[in-house]
C-alpha cells in the first residue's frame, strides 16, 4: 500500500475516532452537550473534506496533517492530570482510554505520512 493512501485511510479513521471520542467526553461528563459542539463537527467536516475530496492537493495534505495533530494531541490533554479513579472503575472506561491510544497511534502515524507527502516532489499522478 503506498503513502498516500495510507495517509487517506489514516485520516478517515482518526475523523471516526475524533467524533467517538468528543461523544464519550459527552457521555462521561467530561464536558456538557451543547451547540458548542457544532464547532467539533465543523473541524470534522473539515478533515473529512480535506480526506476526500482534495486528498492529492497540498491544501488537503495540510488538512490531514492539522487532524493528525488534532487526533495525537488527544492522549496527553486527557492524561496531564490523570483521569479520576471513579471514572477508571465505571463501564465503559476501557474504550475511552483504548480510543485515546488509538487517536494517539493514528494521529502520529498520519502527521508522519503527511510530512513525507507534502515532502515529496509534486511529479505526476501517484
Amino acid at each position: 500500500m503506498n503513502r498516500h493512501v495510507m495517509l487517506v485511510v489514516t485520516s478517515l479513521v482518526s475523523a471516526v475516532l475524533l467524533a467517538l471520542h468528543i461523544s464519550q467526553d459527552i457521555v462521561f461528563g467530561f464536558d456538557q452537550a451543547g451547540l458548542n459542539h457544532l464547532v467539533g463537527v465543523g473541524i470534522i467536516l473539515v478533515v473529512v473534506c480535506g480526506t476526500l475530496l482534495l486528498p492529492r492537493t497540498r491544501l488537503g495534505k495540510v488538512i490531514m496533517l492539522l487532524g493528525g495533530a488534532m487526533s495525537a494531541g488527544m492522549l496527553p490533554l486527557h492524561m496531564r492530570h490523570g483521569l479520576r479513579p471513579e471514572f477508571l472503575h465505571s463501564g465503559g472506561a476501557l474504550l475511552f482510554v483504548w480510543t485515546l491510544y488509538l487517536l494517539g497511534v493514528m494521529g502520529f502515524f498520519s502527521i508522519i505520512l503527511a510530512v513525507l507527502e507534502l515532502w515529496r516532489p509534486s511529479a505526476g499522478p501517484r
